[in-house]
């Protein structure tokens, strides 16, 4: 059993958990991620690693409560255990011999965002972050990015927090500007890293999308992860989750991702009426 060590509440819908977990904290690296369930009957899901302790040996994971199983953690409290927590999953972000990157995350994207500006800070590269929120409420780690980041360029939709606009935007005109990055990182819904993908490339730098697409094993054997990168199909748990943008084939993965929408929505639903009847 793993122990619930923090709990934070982000904003309205997302939730920061440390968890004990030393096996997993002793070998992770930023991109990548564990799977875990919440009790003996629950279903596995992926989550990113947004931190972790070596010498506390816990991890961070962060999340959006979408469906019902992120409802179901979205209960558990300090002193709570979680069933399993298996990691660290998948490839480790490439950050040998990155000297200046972007890294852009949007929405709760961000969480995973984060450990990669950390650890590119840490290493001594010049790391300018580019964050973005649909409004001022949904911010999260924004201290986090500034005290990690060389250039921290804040953005939301609605222009309550930052600047107003898109994190294209803001990629843009620091491209335009005459940044030059040896790497574009984007974490974020795949509609916003298609378009930060098109902004590097049409910029001739290369850009990395990290993909979390429906998995369900993290071991490659189920298949619900693939995606189709470079004409090819691939599997994000064992091959990524991290690809080279400019392969990816965006309108595939959104058409995917969007197919277990009304499931996620009707078991979040039931798991709100169930806590709503032991409460009465």
């Amino acid at each position: 059993m793993f122990e619930i060590l923090k709990r934070e509440v982000l904003n309205p819908t997302v939730t920061l958990l440390e968890v004990d977990a030393p096996k997993v904290a002793r070998k992770a690296e930023p991109g990548q991620f564990v799977i875990l369930r919440t009790d003996e009957k629950g279903e596995r899901i992926p989550l990113t690693i947004a931190d972790y302790d070596r010498e506390k040996g816990s991890v961070t994971v962060i999340f959006q409560v979408v469906g019902g199983t992120t409802e179901k953690l979205n209960h558990k409290m300090v002193g709570d255990c979680l069933q399993d927590f298996v990691g660290p999953l998948g490839k480790a972000t490439h950050t040998e011999g990155l000297r200046k990157v972007a890294v852009v995350g949007g929405g709760v994207g961000c969480a995973i965002a984060f450990p990669v500006a950390k650890k590119l800070h840490s290493l001594g590269c010049e790391v300018h972050s580019i964050i973005g929120f649909r409004n001022k409420d949904l911010v999260i780690l924004e201290q986090a990015f500034e005290q990690n980041s060389s250039k921290v360029v804040k953005m939301s939709d609605d222009g309550s927090w930052g600047e107003r606009g898109l994190v294209t935007d803001a990629l843009e005109k620091l491209l335009g500007d005459g940044e030059q990055y040896d790497e574009v990182i984007t974490i974020g819904p795949l509609i916003m890293m298609k378009f930060v993908c098109g902004v590097a490339v049409k910029h001739g730098v290369k850009c990395v999308a990290s993909m979390n697409p429906v998995m369900i094993d993290g071991t490659g054997m189920c298949g619900g992860c693939r995606l189709t990168v470079g004409g090819k199909t691939v599997f994000a748990c064992v091959d990524g989750p991290e690809f080279d943008g400019a392969l990816i084939d965006f309108d595939e993965a959104m058409a995917r991702s969007s197919m277990y929408r009304d499931f996620e929505r009707h078991r979040y639903e039931q798991t709100c009426n169930l806590f709503a009847k032991e409460v009465e």
